[in-house]
């Protein structure tokens, strides 16, 4: 992916509310453990999990979870979208019901647009599967005044991951306060419906 549209996609994501690490493959582990506020559940082919993180949650765990991590089939970067695929893990519950959602998302799996996106989902949606796509917390202004977190999570983390990032991931910044949901930006958020 190009660098262009990595920082579209980061400066989408800010805008709707969402914080964005970028790390090396190696830094995963420990943002991961930064970010994770027990009790967790989450689903992540591919990532190892904090060993807080039950992968295999029951709805009361689920009902319990204070963070749910997840990883992200692609991204958007005109909107600074995740794409969650349907699973049989049921892994897109682990991003909607847990205050914090903390998705993994490899920088070759973003891309430029939505059509982008459709034109690499389009198959899989074809032969029965389904994706969410969410932007940002969860948001509503239905009384006037934007609140976060209303129907689905207040704080969503993406973890950009790509070996792009190199001696820049270790600085995050916005690792160190990662877990106080206090250092989401504080960008808009463009409708309910993103989320």
């Amino acid at each position: 992916m190009t660098t262009n549209a990595l920082s579209a996609f980061r400066a989408s994501a800010e805008r709707h509310h969402a914080t964005v690490h970028e790390v090396t493959p190696a830094d995963v582990g420990p943002t991961l453990d930064a970010l994770v506020e027990p009790p967790a559940v989450g689903v992540a082919p591919g990532f190892d999990l904090p060993s807080s993180v039950e992968t295999d949650p029951s709805p009361a765990d689920l009902d319990a979870a204070r963070t749910g991590v997840t990883v992200a089939s692609l991204g958007i970067a005109d909107y600074g979208t995740l794409v969650l695929e349907q699973d049989a893990a049921a892994s897109e519950a682990a991003s909607l019901f847990p205050e914090r959602h903390v998705a993994l998302l490899r920088t070759e799996d973003v891309v430029p647009s939505i059509g982008d996106a459709l034109g690499t989902l389009g198959p899989r949606l074809r032969d029965g599967g389904s994706a969410i796509l969410a932007t940002g917390p969860s948001a509503t202004a239905d009384m006037g005044e934007l609140v976060l977190g209303a129907h689905g999570p207040e704080a969503v983390d993406v973890v950009l991951v790509g070996e792009e990032y190199g001696d820049e991931a270790g600085s995050d910044s916005n690792v160190a306060d990662a877990a106080d949901p206090t250092t989401v930006d504080a960008g808009g958020t463009d409708a309910e419906a993103d989320r």
